[in-house]
């Protein structure tokens, strides 16, 4: 006679439906894929949630509230498009704040070398650390059009509008070099900063290139694309 299963703790269950659904996207993840990651039949995932949208909710809420999980009644219950996009905003209100950038853009002036670097690093970071979560929002935004409003209408244009506000101002003040359009420099930065920290894992022709080499490229180099000949400012 087989044993019984122990039973998964909740951050395991979410940890796997967050990797399927970066993997299929939301629409194309079933509950069966999440089963087989975890190693359950089809039927015993059902004791721990009750849908394919309490999996979602579920991995929403682990990075919103960590601690929370263990609480949880047991199925999970499903969460409306609203619900998840709430959880989702509340992480970003929380973790997106940037605050490097935002005093850059309320600053004056300061060594403009030393702050352009320190903007960079702070989104690298940002990215870096937490890009796994990124995938999953970006990969089920496809799927749900709540979620595609608020991360790429709502939080990415925002984003790559305050470091153009920012780019301008220096520009303005003379302390960056002009370039040929602001607001397409700013893109640059995020989408350059995006594949070297996130994307190119994804890429099985640059699994040679390291997270160091990575980072410091991105450090030495898109600063310099901004900074004046001899690096006066």
């Amino acid at each position: 006679m087989r044993g019984r299963v122990a039973p998964r703790p909740l951050d395991e269950v979410a940890d796997a439906a967050g990797r399927v659904f970066v993997e299929k996207g939301y629409r194309g993840a079933g509950i069966s894929d999440v089963a087989g990651r975890l190693g359950l039949s089809h039927g015993a995932l059902y004791t721990y949630v009750r849908s394919k949208e309490a999996l979602l909710h579920l991995v929403l809420l682990r990075a919103v509230e960590p601690g929370s999980l263990d609480e949880l009644p047991l199925p999970v219950a499903g969460a409306d498009p609203e619900r998840i996009v709430a959880l989702a905003r509340t992480w970003a209100d929380t973790h997106a704040t940037l605050p490097v950038l935002a005093a850059a853009c309320r600053r004056r002036t300061m060594p403009v070398a030393d702050e352009l670097v320190a903007v960079v690093d702070e989104l690298y970071g940002f990215v870096e650390r937490n890009r796994l979560l990124l995938a999953l929002v970006e990969r089920c935004a496809a799927d749900l059009p709540e979620l595609a409003t608020l991360h790429f209408v709502e939080r990415r244009r925002e984003l790559v509008g305050r470091l153009a506000t920012y780019l301008r101002r220096r520009i303005r003040s003379g302390h960056l070099r002009p370039v040929p359009d602001v607001d397409a420099a700013a893109r640059f930065v995020v989408e350059t900063v995006a594949w070297f920290a996130w994307h190119r894992r994804e890429d099985p022709d640059s699994a040679m290139l390291g997270d160091d080499a990575a980072r410091t490229t991105v450090h030495d180099l898109v600063p310099a694309a901004f900074l004046l000949p001899g690096g006066a400012a």
